[in-house]
């Protein structure tokens, strides 16, 4: 459930079941439980890392998956879990790693990157979208997170989308509701075709 009003806004994401069950805490189990085993062998000459490859869906080409990847010519991870939180993952530790290489000539220690890594999932853990992603990166997301578990064809007719528009301040200034002092901002479901131009993106 998403809530605006009077110049404050807040969305809450807790869904409690009739039990009183917490609805994440269920989904998140429920998602390990059908989760692959990744592992990682240290030997005496080397490391190996291995994972199985299969997709949540017989409509998803495996050809396209990748579950183990190069950082930097001494570094490689993979994953066990939602595919773009890993992509996120792999693009800032590669970014980190060339700045570590810039600055001094070499790829950075695997412990430090891992710090690195580490740190990024910490502040995921505390936050939810940031207040400064815009309305339009925050539709491209939520499809993004729903096409990877989605079984089927996402279309205008299987996904529906709900958003609450945040007025500029040039139009909270005129947008006022008379005598109460009091935001307007507006709920709204998108059209079908607005939809299917979001998944066409």
């Amino acid at each position: 459930m998403a809530t605006a009003g009077g110049g404050a806004y807040s969305y809450s994401l807790t869904v409690f079941s009739p039990s009183g069950k917490l609805v994440q805490i269920e989904h998140a189990l429920a998602a390990v439980s059908q989760g692959t085993t990744s592992l990682g062998i240290k030997a005496s000459n080397g490391i190996v890392i291995a994972t199985e490859k299969k997709s949540s869906s017989i409509l998803i080409d495996d050809s396209v998956i990748e579950k183990v990847a190069v950082i930097c010519p001494n570094i490689g991870i993979v994953y066990s879990g939602m595919g773009p939180d890993f992509r996120v993952l792999v693009t800032k530790a590669r970014k980190s790693a060339q700045a570590y290489w810039k600055i001094h000539g070499e790829y950075p220690p695997t412990k430090v990157l891992t710090q690195e890594i580490a740190n990024i999932m910490q502040q995921a853990t505390h936050s939810g979208y940031t207040d400064e992603i815009s309305l339009e990166d925050a539709i491209h997301t939520a499809l993004l997170t729903l096409k990877e578990g989605f079984e089927g064809q996402m279309t205008e007719k299987t996904i529906e989308i709900g958003v609450i528009t945040v007025p500029s301040q040039a139009e909270l200034e005129a947008g006022k509701v008379e005598g109460t002092g009091r935001y307007k901002p507006t709920f709204r479901k998108l059209t079908e075709e607005e939809v299917r131009d979001y998944l066409a993106l």
